[in-house]
């Protein structure tokens, strides 16, 4: 036997999901997630796979991982103290930002304050030119001084962003190679070397993020390798990156930024695996775990991606899947603001102690909650048994909840799913009117531990016909990790026009990308990898202060040109061919695909689908309805709603009207 893992921490849960690829088999599992001692879930969820399924783990032949250490250190303000040196009179770049505020709209917006204090943002005597040309040498006092500034002021590493750096990064070079004699105690990135683009505040923030989260991910990953060593697994550990592609844990502990997206991009590339299997090609995905509902796009069956998602407040400009993100989780907290409205989250119960419904001290209601005193949860086991429903605590509760609105306790559990699916219903909205979708040719995925038991009703509010419950939707992150490819993405900065004069110097770019791309292939170490190498350029027409990525199959003079006057039609609904075109920065991606999961049909149904009859809160009355258990439908049945289907991993909830055909390979069609 050849066992691949697939291991995703969130914010209530840690979901595995193993892969036999002698047999096909898949087996999935839920334990509670461990923020207090980050690694522990991982290693309980290891063992329990090994001891509920007997896996021998010297079997793993590949085991990949996606961790939210990253975003939560951002979030949480828990990383390391910096010192920023930059160029001496450019020490405010983080400060400065770009002057925009969060919202445009309010009055009392504010902009979170830098991770690098304006005390620890240092200066370094030396000047580059835009030209690449030197102006001015570095001054080694200015960085001798600047690094006993940091050591007074208790810094434990030092980022280095000095101006011009994308064009010759020479001066940050020779500071690095300085601070390294001068502190060897102090770990040093360079900007250059975690993103070398143009534009000085999105390269500091984005290396000043890589810095922050730096001891606090090698530290994780480092105890990860530990533990996966003292199970058996000899496999190597592989790290979900933000592109939806993995590295190699080791190349994580440099490459921070690289993974602060990747619990939210394995779910993407998770569902568009399903997708394939059900045959779709455009889809939009709901994501709702214990914390928070994660919103995405598949067209013609592929995650979409960008740079400039926000984490934390923060810009980061590395490519990563586009996912937008909502504080509306299974978990989330239920609350009445001063004005007497009813709102859910952001604030999450988290997984200590969890919805109160859980049974473990938790005293707020939830999402959870909410369906729990509607009749529509506790049919199944929680979590694969993680957990042990206690009604009785949700319906305390929600009714703390429902005597502040002076509601019953019933309308009050159907507001708060109402609330959280409005708050869903915004998100989708932005990110439909964003990227001009078609609803007509559009299908919702819903999964996520809390992700089934709205979608059907997101979909209704948002105008979508169809919704595609996977098989285990609990487990699709987990599952992601298992599909997902070997990927890097490199980007130089270039700044030419498009002149016959300048190919040269592009595909020189282009071939100096594509042999750094090759060589981190190898570096990952992933027996039997072969890449594939995609090629585009993040192009303008001249004047333009802003540009967009050009996927380049051929890179002709002309080829180039009628791509990028192409996709400017596709985004802006208008191009200018007679007008002048700059190339700003060449881009590179490599891709080693992931062995071929083999996930077998289940086979058809003989009989009608078994049932029983329990009473749930819906559309504001009691009704009786069907409840079906998931692991006893097969391909060909049924369902017609309104109806539960419930399973170990989450519920179901199909509205009335609906009906639910179930695939062939379990996944569970649902036409509204």
């Amino acid at each position: 036997m050849a066992w691949r893992i697939g291991v995703d921490i969130g914010g209530t849960f840690t979901d595995l999901c193993a892969h036999d690829s002698t047999t096909g088999t898949i087996r999935s599992l839920k334990v509670l997630s461990r923020p207090d001692a980050p690694g522990a879930d991982v290693a309980l969820a290891i063992a329990e796979l090994a001891r509920l399924h007997h896996v021998d783990l010297r079997d793993v032949v590949r085991f990949t991982h996606g961790t939210t250490v990253g975003v939560n250190t951002i979030i949480q303000r828990r990383g390391a103290k910096l010192a920023l040196f930059a160029t001496a009179g450019f020490t405010d770049v983080l400060e400065l930002a770009r002057l925009r505020m969060p919202d445009a709209y309010s009055l009392f917006g504010e902009r979170p304050a830098p991770l690098v204090t304006k005390d620890c943002a240092l200066p370094i005597t030396g000047r580059m030119l835009a030209s690449g040309t030197e102006l001015e040498a570095i001054d080694p006092a200015s960085v001798a001084a600047a690094v006993a500034a940091a050591r007074a002021k208790g810094c434990a590493g030092i980022v280095i962003c000095l101006l011009h750096a994308w064009r010759n990064p020479a001066h940050e070079i020779a500071v690095a190679a300085q601070v390294a004699s001068l502190a060897p105690d102090l770990f040093v990135f360079r900007s250059t070397e975690i993103w070398p683009a143009i534009r000085e505040y999105e390269r500091s923030s984005t290396a000043v993020l890589n810095g922050y989260v730096h001891p606090r991910v090698a530290l994780y990953l480092e105890r990860l390798e530990a533990a996966l060593h003292e199970a058996g697994i000899r496999a190597r550990p592989l790290i979900t990156r933000s592109n939806g592609g993995v590295m190699a844990a080791g190349q994580g502990k440099r490459d921070c930024v690289g993974m602060l997206l990747s619990g939210t991009a394995c779910g993407v590339m998770g569902a568009a695996f399903v997708a394939a299997e059900a045959g779709i090609r455009h889809a939009a995905t709901l994501d709702v775990g214990g914390t928070s509902a994660d919103v995405a796009l598949l067209r013609d069956g592929q995650a979409q991606f960008a740079a400039g998602e926000n984490v934390g407040g923060f810009p980061l400009f590395v490519p990563s899947v586009a996912v937008s993100s909502i504080g509306a989780g299974g978990g989330s907290i239920a609350w009445v603001d001063a004005f007497g409205l009813l709102k859910v989250g952001p604030d999450s119960a988290g997984s200590t102690p969890g919805p109160a419904c859980y049974g473990r001290g938790g005293t707020q209601a939830t999402l959870t909650d909410a369906f729990a005193v509607r009749g529509i949860l506790g049919h199944a086991a929680l979590g694969y048994g993680a957990v042990q429903p206690d009604m009785d605590a949700s319906r305390r509760a929600v009714g703390a909840v429902a005597s502040r609105l002076g509601m019953s306790l019933e309308a009050t559990a159907e507001a708060i799913a109402a609330v959280a699916v409005s708050a869903m219903y915004l998100e989708f909205s932005k990110m439909f009117a964003r990227n001009a979708v078609d609803l007509d040719d559009l299908t919702l995925i819903a999964f996520g531990g809390a992700g089934p038991m709205v979608g059907c009703q997101v979909a209704r509010e948002l105008g979508v016909s169809r919704v595609l419950v996977p098989r285990a939707p609990g487990v699709v992150c987990a599952l992601g990790g298992l599909v997902a490819e070997i990927r890097n993405d490199l980007v130089r900065t270039v700044m030419l026009p498009l002149e016959p004069d300048a190919l040269p110097a592009l595909h020189e770019g282009w071939a100096a990308l594509e042999g750094a791309a090759r060589a981190w292939l190898i570096e990952v170490g992933e027996p039997g990898a072969t890449g594939v190498v995609h090629f585009s350029a993040d192009m303008r027409y001249r004047g333009q202060s802003y540009e967009i990525e050009v996927p380049l199959d051929a890179r002709t003079l002309d080829a180039i040109a009628e791509g990028f006057h192409d996709r400017h039609r596709q985004v802006f609904d208008h191009a200018d061919p007679a007008a002048p075109v700059e190339v700003v920065n060449l881009r590179v991606a490599i891709r080693a695909g992931a062995q071929p999961l083999a996930n077998p049909p289940l086979p058809p149904a003989d009989a009608p689908p078994p049932s029983s009859e329990i009473r749930i809160f819906l559309d504001g009355s009691w009704q009786d309805v069907r409840l079906h258990q998931r692991d006893t439908l097969r391909p060909g049945h049924i369902i017609h709603g309104p109806a539960v289907i419930a399973q170990e991993d989450t519920t179901l909830l199909l509205p009335t009207g609906s009906t639910g055909t179930v695939l062939p390979q379990g996944h569970l069609m649902v036409e509204l």
